[in-house]
């Protein structure tokens, strides 16, 4: 059974991507309705909740094989106000560090360090944001790499995610793990990152290579609840007023759905653009792709997504259900979510998509620990 801790857990999305074959020794997060979620689905008595400047390497057991933190994203994200791992929210990166730090000089640093992000984090202050986690993971005897994850890959929402793994330097990595150069999981922004790292942390980065996932056979309407329980469907007006707020772009859409014959459900989120006077106006945008826009907790009503089902001439809109956009993140409907709808778009929003937590576990984390537990043991 491997071993793991889960920072910033919210309801312990990674927990459920890790699967049986894993054991929680740990688990921290400052929000006690997330809290209260974790302890619902996971019956934990390993959770604290609190600051993380709270935990104490005491409070943590054992050596873990893994150490996953899902740190605040809102200063790293494009969204957001652009102060980085200064921010208040995004700098609890560093409480966490110092964690790792103090643990790594009792003898008992994690085997990996997984870190998940928005993929802002690699341009945030110019790169340097970046670069400062990658040369924190240097400095304590860790070698490391990033990729960047679309939860597409597995579940009908758009959800490009940065995963930075990193491995202490005193373990073996088997060769078809890593490569000499990036693959499809290295995007343009994250190679621009890493030509911006200091030639001590190319030195010691890594080009994760894994294989890529099965096709997708999911699709956003196979989601869709026709009786949803946290949510109603708009009156006749209301569906009005939202077609009333789309540009001509968008009513095209619309119409093109329309005329495809079948069921088509489209994502929409309101934005301010600027009309063709350059006044400030709220537009309704919508796709028709087959995905849900990426799900999203800034403040404000217009973060939360709505849904647009079109039967033919028969238009329907509403908010997307709380139970939909659990969905979207690949837990199952038997995962309890909050009684508050608020609450329960809040708990998804903020987390991670458990597929695929599960398939760098199965391509990553797993056989890398197999590898050095076989190792181990023909040493003994």
């Amino acid at each position: 059974m491997n071993k793991f801790y889960e920072f910033f857990a919210g309801g312990g999305m990674a927990r459920a991507g890790l699967g049986e074959g894993w054991s929680c020794q740990f688990a921290n997060d400052f929000d006690r309705k997330k809290g209260k979620s974790y302890k619902d689905n996971w019956s934990d008595e390993n959770l604290r909740i609190g600051d993380i400047r709270a935990v104490e390497t005491s409070d943590l057991p054992g050596t873990a094989d893994l150490a996953w933190a899902s740190f605040p994203c809102q200063d790293l994200s494009l969204a957001g106000g652009g102060a980085g791992l200064k921010g208040e929210r995004s700098g609890t990166f560093w409480p966490f560090w110092a964690q790792m730090e103090k643990l790594i000089k009792e003898g008992r640093g994690p085997r990996i360090i997984a870190l998940e992000n928005v993929t802002g984090a690699l341009t945030s202050h110019q790169g340097k944001d970046f670069a400062a986690i990658c040369e924190s993971f240097n400095k304590v005897g860790y070698r490391c790499g990033a990729v960047v994850v679309d939860a597409a890959l597995f579940v009908p929402q758009s959800r490009p995610r940065l995963f930075i793994i990193g491995i202490r330097k005193d373990l073996d990595i088997p060769s078809k793990m890593i490569s000499d150069q990036p693959s499809e999981w290295h995007t343009k922004t994250l190679m621009t990152a890493h030509k911006k790292l200091k030639v001590k942390e190319r030195e010691n980065w890594l080009w994760w290579r894994f294989p890529a996932p099965l096709i997708r056979n999911s699709q956003f309407a196979d989601l869709i609840e026709d009786k949803p329980k946290s949510v109603s469907w708009h009156e006749k007006h209301e569906t009005q007023k939202l077609l009333s707020m789309m540009s001509k772009i968008n009513l095209a859409k619309v119409e093109a759905a329309k005329k495809t014959g079948r069921k088509m459900v489209g994502a929409i989120y309101k934005r301010t653009r600027r009309d063709e006077f350059g006044r400030k106006v709220q537009r309704a945008e919508v796709r028709f792709d087959d995905l849900a826009g990426c799900l999203r907790t800034p403040a404000g009503g217009s973060s939360r997504q709505l849904i647009l089902v079109v039967e033919g001439r028969k238009i329907r809109s509403r908010l997307i259900s709380a139970r939909e956009t659990a969905r979207l993140m690949g837990l199952p409907d038997e995962y309890l979510l909050p009684n508050k709808y608020n609450e329960a778009y809040h708990l998804t929003g903020d987390g991670v998509a458990v597929p695929v937590v599960r398939h760098l576990a199965e391509h990553l984390f797993e056989p890398l620990l197999k590898t050095n537990k076989k190792i181990r043991r023909a040493a003994a």
